[in-house]
């Protein structure tokens, strides 16, 4: 059986990107979800910035088969829980506490805290999270930052999010600790509210070109 790190990597290690979307009206979320796995991103963070985050959720997780619906900006155990009862697949925060280390060992969707020192990530570490999202990735150092815990802390792998954009994703997805980036660049809030599905999934269709080394 996997472990919740495993799980996360097989949910989120088939693609490069994982769009990380701020819906701000529900009824966008489904034609949105279908134009990004149409482009190659299934996987997909659905961020709790807004008021309609959560049903933005329900939709996509109950109308949109192809998609893995997770939920992104969570910050204490209620939302955890809130996002996890929505259908959230993964669950992500942009730092890690004891609290959400907690409601994660008491649930079955998997976490993916956020960490950028190297006691941070040991703390990650030692609760058996061995995949985590390097957050915020451009301004806590970058890719440099990043590739010089990959000797230190071989055994830890991330999803940088923070800055990361279409022009500078490959040098972090060059990194041998990196199984993916997170962004926001391929569901750009004006073409979401223009409903351009079409634009999206060929932004989602770009990024997914962005595949890691063999």
């Amino acid at each position: 059986m996997l472990n919740k790190s495993e799980k996360l990597v097989s949910l989120l290690g088939g693609q490069p990107v994982i769009p990380v979307l701020k819906i701000a009206d529900a009824k966008q979320a489904v034609p949105l979800a279908r134009a990004l796995a149409r482009g190659g991103l299934p996987a997909i963070e659905i961020t709790l910035r807004t008021a309609d985050a959560l049903e933005a959720i329900r939709r996509v997780a109950g109308e949109v088969e192809e998609a893995i619906v997770g939920a992104g900006t969570i910050l204490d155990p209620a939302q955890y829980d809130a996002a996890a009862t929505a259908g959230s697949r993964f669950i992500v925060s942009p730092g890690i506490t004891k609290e959400l280390l907690k409601a994660s060992a008491d649930s079955d969707v998997p976490f993916l805290p956020g960490a950028i020192t190297p006691g941070e990530i040991m703390a990650g570490r030692q609760a058996g999270l061995t995949f985590l999202k390097f957050f915020p990735a451009e301004q806590a150092g970058g890719a440099a930052f990043l590739k010089a815990l990959a000797s230190p802390i071989a055994d830890v792998k991330f999803c940088p999010t923070g800055g990361v954009s279409a022009v500078n994703a490959r040098s972090y997805l060059d990194l041998p600790n990196v199984i993916c980036v997170g962004g926001s660049w391929v569901a750009p809030d004006d073409l979401v509210k223009a409903g351009d599905w079409g634009r999206i999934e060929e932004l989602a269709r770009e990024a997914a070109g962005l595949r890691k080394p063999a």
